[in-house]
Protein backbone atom coordinates (compact mmCIF):
# COMPACT_ATOMS: atom_id res chain seq x y z
CA UNK A 1 0.00 0.00 0.00
CA UNK A 2 1.25 3.67 -0.54
CA UNK A 3 2.43 5.60 2.11
CA UNK A 4 -0.56 7.49 3.65
CA UNK A 5 -1.22 10.96 2.71
CA UNK A 6 -2.50 12.39 6.26
CA UNK A 7 -1.95 10.45 9.39
CA UNK A 8 -3.04 10.78 12.90
CA UNK A 9 -0.59 9.44 15.28
CA UNK A 10 -2.05 8.76 18.76
CA UNK A 11 -4.11 12.07 18.67
CA UNK A 12 -5.96 13.10 21.76
CA UNK A 13 -7.92 16.15 22.62
CA UNK A 14 -8.97 17.06 26.62
CA UNK A 15 -11.56 19.66 27.43
CA UNK A 16 -10.43 19.92 31.36
CA UNK A 17 -11.24 16.75 32.59
CA UNK A 18 -13.29 15.66 29.45
CA UNK A 19 -11.05 13.28 26.81
CA UNK A 20 -13.38 14.31 24.14
CA UNK A 21 -10.46 11.99 21.74
CA UNK A 22 -8.28 9.78 23.38
CA UNK A 23 -5.24 8.11 21.34
CA UNK A 24 -6.42 7.80 18.14
CA UNK A 25 -4.79 6.78 15.07
CA UNK A 26 -5.72 6.44 11.70
CA UNK A 27 -4.05 6.31 7.90
CA UNK A 28 -6.10 7.47 5.11
CA UNK A 29 -4.89 6.76 1.61
CA UNK A 30 -5.40 8.09 -2.06
CA UNK A 31 -8.09 5.72 -3.76
CA UNK A 32 -9.87 4.80 -0.34
CA UNK A 33 -12.28 6.29 1.71
CA UNK A 34 -12.22 5.48 5.31
CA UNK A 35 -15.06 5.84 7.13
CA UNK A 36 -14.88 7.15 11.02
CA UNK A 37 -18.40 5.71 12.84
CA UNK A 38 -20.07 6.25 16.63
CA UNK A 39 -22.61 7.49 18.15
CA UNK A 40 -23.12 11.05 19.09
CA UNK A 41 -20.43 12.34 21.13
CA UNK A 42 -17.92 9.64 20.20
CA UNK A 43 -15.44 12.34 19.20
CA UNK A 44 -15.96 11.94 15.23
CA UNK A 45 -15.99 15.86 14.93
CA UNK A 46 -13.77 16.40 17.21
CA UNK A 47 -11.30 14.15 15.19
CA UNK A 48 -12.29 15.48 12.07
CA UNK A 49 -11.45 19.31 13.31
CA UNK A 50 -8.50 18.24 15.09
CA UNK A 51 -7.03 16.69 11.43
CA UNK A 52 -7.87 19.57 9.50
CA UNK A 53 -6.36 22.40 12.19
CA UNK A 54 -9.56 23.59 13.88
CA UNK A 55 -8.40 22.41 17.17
CA UNK A 56 -4.99 21.75 18.19
CA UNK A 57 -4.31 18.12 19.86
CA UNK A 58 -3.46 18.14 23.53
CA UNK A 59 -1.32 15.43 22.47
CA UNK A 60 -0.10 13.15 19.18
CA UNK A 61 1.00 14.23 15.98
CA UNK A 62 -0.98 15.04 12.37
CA UNK A 63 1.42 14.17 9.53
CA UNK A 64 0.32 15.44 5.72
CA UNK A 65 1.87 14.38 2.95
CA UNK A 66 5.03 13.86 5.34
CA UNK A 67 5.15 16.92 6.75
CA UNK A 68 4.38 17.42 10.64
CA UNK A 69 1.19 19.90 10.55
CA UNK A 70 0.49 19.56 14.05
CA UNK A 71 -0.53 22.76 15.49
CA UNK A 72 -0.70 24.24 11.82
CA UNK A 73 -3.52 26.84 11.49
CA UNK A 74 -6.75 25.63 9.23
CA UNK A 75 -5.56 28.45 6.27
CA UNK A 76 -2.15 26.54 6.17
CA UNK A 77 -3.05 22.94 6.42
CA UNK A 78 -5.51 23.90 3.77
CA UNK A 79 -2.74 25.09 1.28
CA UNK A 80 -0.54 22.39 1.94
CA UNK A 81 -3.74 20.08 0.75
CA UNK A 82 -6.63 19.60 2.68
CA UNK A 83 -10.13 20.14 2.05
CA UNK A 84 -13.20 19.44 4.11
CA UNK A 85 -16.71 20.11 4.39
CA UNK A 86 -18.90 20.71 7.91
CA UNK A 87 -21.89 19.20 8.89
CA UNK A 88 -23.46 22.76 8.37
CA UNK A 89 -23.40 23.50 4.65
CA UNK A 90 -21.10 26.61 4.31
CA UNK A 91 -21.51 28.29 1.07
CA UNK A 92 -22.53 32.08 -0.05
CA UNK A 93 -26.21 31.63 -0.40
CA UNK A 94 -26.71 35.22 -2.43
CA UNK A 95 -24.32 34.46 -5.07
CA UNK A 96 -24.42 31.70 -7.87
CA UNK A 97 -23.52 28.62 -8.05
CA UNK A 98 -20.33 29.12 -10.46
CA UNK A 99 -19.48 32.70 -8.37
CA UNK A 100 -19.20 30.38 -5.23
CA UNK A 101 -16.56 27.65 -6.78
CA UNK A 102 -14.78 30.78 -8.37
CA UNK A 103 -14.26 32.39 -5.64
CA UNK A 104 -12.91 29.08 -3.89
CA UNK A 105 -10.87 28.87 -6.90
CA UNK A 106 -9.57 32.28 -6.59
CA UNK A 107 -7.96 31.55 -3.25
CA UNK A 108 -5.80 29.56 -4.70
CA UNK A 109 -4.96 30.90 -7.77
CA UNK A 110 -4.59 34.46 -7.38
CA UNK A 111 -1.97 36.92 -5.99
CA UNK A 112 -1.07 40.19 -4.37
CA UNK A 113 0.13 42.36 -7.33
CA UNK A 114 -2.54 41.10 -9.66
CA UNK A 115 -5.59 42.97 -7.29
CA UNK A 116 -6.35 45.49 -10.40
CA UNK A 117 -7.93 42.72 -12.44
CA UNK A 118 -10.82 41.74 -12.47
CA UNK A 119 -11.02 38.31 -10.91
CA UNK A 120 -13.19 36.59 -14.11
CA UNK A 121 -10.87 37.20 -16.12
CA UNK A 122 -7.97 34.79 -15.11
CA UNK A 123 -7.72 31.54 -16.59
CA UNK A 124 -6.22 29.72 -14.36
CA UNK A 125 -9.20 30.55 -11.96
CA UNK A 126 -11.91 29.85 -14.28
CA UNK A 127 -10.61 26.50 -15.34
CA UNK A 128 -10.06 25.73 -11.90
CA UNK A 129 -13.68 26.17 -11.13
CA UNK A 130 -14.87 24.74 -14.38
CA UNK A 131 -13.43 21.33 -13.63
CA UNK A 132 -14.45 21.53 -9.75
CA UNK A 133 -17.96 22.11 -10.82
CA UNK A 134 -17.75 18.70 -13.08
CA UNK A 135 -16.39 16.64 -10.72
CA UNK A 136 -19.20 17.65 -8.61
CA UNK A 137 -22.27 17.31 -11.10
CA UNK A 138 -22.83 20.93 -11.05
CA UNK A 139 -22.43 22.26 -15.05
CA UNK A 140 -25.51 22.87 -15.90
CA UNK A 141 -26.72 24.73 -12.31
CA UNK A 142 -23.31 27.44 -12.86
CA UNK A 143 -26.27 30.19 -13.07
CA UNK A 144 -28.70 29.05 -10.72
CA UNK A 145 -28.42 31.23 -7.23
CA UNK A 146 -27.23 29.21 -4.23
CA UNK A 147 -30.13 29.84 -1.86
CA UNK A 148 -32.49 28.50 -4.59
CA UNK A 149 -31.15 25.08 -5.29
CA UNK A 150 -32.17 21.81 -3.54
CA UNK A 151 -30.13 20.97 -0.17
CA UNK A 152 -28.26 17.67 -2.08
CA UNK A 153 -27.26 20.29 -4.43
CA UNK A 154 -26.28 22.48 -2.07
CA UNK A 155 -24.19 20.14 -0.18
CA UNK A 156 -22.60 19.10 -3.83
CA UNK A 157 -21.83 22.82 -4.24
CA UNK A 158 -19.63 23.01 -0.97
CA UNK A 159 -17.80 20.16 -2.11
CA UNK A 160 -17.37 21.59 -5.56
CA UNK A 161 -15.83 25.10 -3.82
CA UNK A 162 -13.51 22.36 -1.48
CA UNK A 163 -12.58 20.76 -4.83
CA UNK A 164 -11.36 24.25 -6.70
CA UNK A 165 -8.94 24.49 -3.84
CA UNK A 166 -7.19 21.42 -5.20
CA UNK A 167 -7.19 18.85 -1.89
CA UNK A 168 -5.32 15.99 -2.19
CA UNK A 169 -7.30 14.99 1.00
CA UNK A 170 -10.80 15.76 1.74
CA UNK A 171 -12.16 15.32 5.48
CA UNK A 172 -16.25 14.82 4.45
CA UNK A 173 -18.25 15.85 8.09
CA UNK A 174 -21.73 13.99 7.22
CA UNK A 175 -22.28 15.05 3.84
CA UNK A 176 -25.47 13.22 3.47
CA UNK A 177 -27.11 14.87 6.56
CA UNK A 178 -31.13 15.58 5.79
CA UNK A 179 -30.72 14.15 2.42
CA UNK A 180 -33.96 12.28 0.17
CA UNK A 181 -32.95 8.93 -1.39
CA UNK A 182 -31.96 10.61 -4.95
CA UNK A 183 -30.03 13.12 -3.55
CA UNK A 184 -28.32 10.55 -1.86
CA UNK A 185 -27.82 7.88 -4.15
CA UNK A 186 -26.48 11.34 -6.27
CA UNK A 187 -24.35 12.02 -3.33
CA UNK A 188 -22.61 8.66 -2.96
CA UNK A 189 -21.97 8.17 -6.59
CA UNK A 190 -20.12 11.74 -6.58
CA UNK A 191 -18.34 10.05 -3.89
CA UNK A 192 -17.24 7.46 -5.45
CA UNK A 193 -16.43 9.38 -8.51
CA UNK A 194 -13.62 11.37 -6.53
CA UNK A 195 -12.24 8.23 -4.49
CA UNK A 196 -9.34 7.61 -7.01
CA UNK A 197 -7.57 11.14 -7.27
CA UNK A 198 -8.24 11.89 -3.31
CA UNK A 199 -7.66 10.13 0.13
CA UNK A 200 -11.16 10.85 1.73
CA UNK A 201 -12.38 10.69 5.54
CA UNK A 202 -16.29 9.84 5.84
CA UNK A 203 -18.19 10.69 8.93
CA UNK A 204 -21.81 9.60 8.53
CA UNK A 205 -24.73 8.68 10.24
CA UNK A 206 -25.98 6.63 6.92
CA UNK A 207 -25.05 2.82 8.00
CA UNK A 208 -26.26 1.75 4.11
CA UNK A 209 -23.93 4.43 2.50
CA UNK A 210 -20.93 4.22 4.58
CA UNK A 211 -20.99 0.46 3.65
CA UNK A 212 -21.30 1.28 -0.13
CA UNK A 213 -18.77 3.48 0.17
CA UNK A 214 -16.26 3.05 2.86
CA UNK A 215 -12.86 0.67 2.16
CA UNK A 216 -12.10 1.10 5.51
CA UNK A 217 -13.71 2.18 9.18
CA UNK A 218 -12.82 3.21 12.35
CA UNK A 219 -15.22 2.93 14.85
CA UNK A 220 -15.12 5.45 17.80
CA UNK A 221 -17.17 5.79 21.37
CA UNK A 222 -16.66 7.78 23.96
CA UNK A 223 -13.46 9.39 22.46
CA UNK A 224 -11.76 5.82 21.70
CA UNK A 225 -11.65 3.37 19.07
CA UNK A 226 -13.25 0.65 19.48
CA UNK A 227 -12.82 -1.33 16.06
CA UNK A 228 -11.33 -1.02 12.98
CA UNK A 229 -11.39 -2.92 9.84
CA UNK A 230 -12.90 -3.69 6.54
CA UNK A 231 -16.82 -3.12 6.49
CA UNK A 232 -17.32 -7.09 6.87
CA UNK A 233 -15.18 -7.17 10.04
CA UNK A 234 -16.82 -4.19 11.14
CA UNK A 235 -20.27 -6.00 10.29
CA UNK A 236 -19.30 -8.74 12.03
CA UNK A 237 -17.66 -7.47 15.34
CA UNK A 238 -19.63 -8.42 18.33
CA UNK A 239 -18.94 -5.27 20.37
CA UNK A 240 -19.22 -2.62 17.36
CA UNK A 241 -22.64 -4.32 17.08
CA UNK A 242 -23.18 -3.81 20.93
CA UNK A 243 -21.49 -0.83 21.42
CA UNK A 244 -23.01 1.17 18.19
CA UNK A 245 -25.35 -0.67 15.76
CA UNK A 246 -27.74 -1.40 19.42
CA UNK A 247 -27.50 -5.25 19.25
CA UNK A 248 -26.63 -7.00 22.17
CA UNK A 249 -24.04 -9.15 22.71
CA UNK A 250 -23.77 -12.78 22.96
CA UNK A 251 -20.84 -14.67 23.86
Amino acid sequence: MTEALLSAEHVSKRFGGLAAVSEVSLDLHQGQIHAVIGPNGAGKSTLTNLLSGDLAPTSGAVRLAGLNVTGWSPEKISRAGLGRSYQKTNIFLPFTVWENVRLAAQSRSQHAGRWLHLATGFADTNERAERALELAGLTQRRHAVAATISHGEQRQLEIAMTLATGPRVLLLDEPLAGMGTMEAERMVQLLLRLKAEHAMMLVEHDMDAVFALADQLTVMVNGEVIARGTPAEIRADIGVRAAYLGEEAHP
